[in-house]
């Protein structure tokens, strides 16, 4: 069996569990599991491909249980039948106050000093819970933002970490951001314009 047939099948499972299922008429619940013989006649695929599959997913962003699959995370907010309460009832609560991180661009910036950090199409932000890991975050950031998990429980927003590993939470208050690490050169150059938008933009929010 080929890589580029094993990443081809990964990529269309990653779309279906994610976002495709209700176009497939297939039944999910509200934390995104489906029954893999629906998975397996969608795709035409046998079981031994899927396992395959998701054994081989980069990120492990596929969680196979028995006669049930699904997508870790990153599904998207509208036409899934997945509910807030669902996924997070389905993940680990993180209840430490480690610092977590959000990877994003300096464009980006301008946008979450004055909404926060928005999950967009998806149904949570995702983050990391190390700086320098690859995962919660894309593989290209401009910067990374540091958010305190203890502010985000002050304004009532549980902290997750799904299967794989990614730090998930609804949304992320400008207040709740507290530092700033920049990685690009550009992000670099104008780091201190940056910090001082971004972080004087979150002391405004908590006053």
């Amino acid at each position: 069996m080929s890589r580029d047939h094993l990443t081809k099948t990964s990529r269309k499972l990653s779309w279906l569990l994610r976002h495709g299922a209700p176009s497939q008429g297939i039944a999910m619940d509200d934390a995104g599991w489906v029954a893999v013989d629906d998975v397996l006649r969608a795709l035409g695929i046998p079981r031994s491909l899927l396992e395959a599959a998701v054994e081989n997913n980069t990120k492990n962003r596929l969680d196979l249980r028995g006669d049930r699959v699904r997508a870790s995370q990153g599904h998207s907010r509208e036409g899934m039948p997945v509910t807030l309460a669902g996924l997070e009832a389905s993940w680990e609560e993180v209840h430490g106050d480690a610092p977590i991180w959000h990877g994003t661009s300096v464009d980006a910036v301008h946008g979450i000093a004055r909404e926060g950090i928005r999950p967009a199409r998806r149904t949570h932000v995702h983050c990391t819970d190390a700086l320098d890991s690859a995962v919660g975050k894309r593989s290209r950031v401009d910067l990374m933002l540091e958010i305190r998990p203890e502010r985000l429980r002050a304004c009532d927003f549980g902290v997750f970490r799904s299967q794989n590993g990614v730090i998930l939470v609804r949304e992320v208050p400008v207040a709740c951001i507290v530092g700033l690490v920049p990685l690009a050169a550009r992000a670099k150059r104008d780091a201190a314009a940056l910090r001082a938008l971004l972080l004087g933009a979150g002391s405004r929010g908590a006053g």
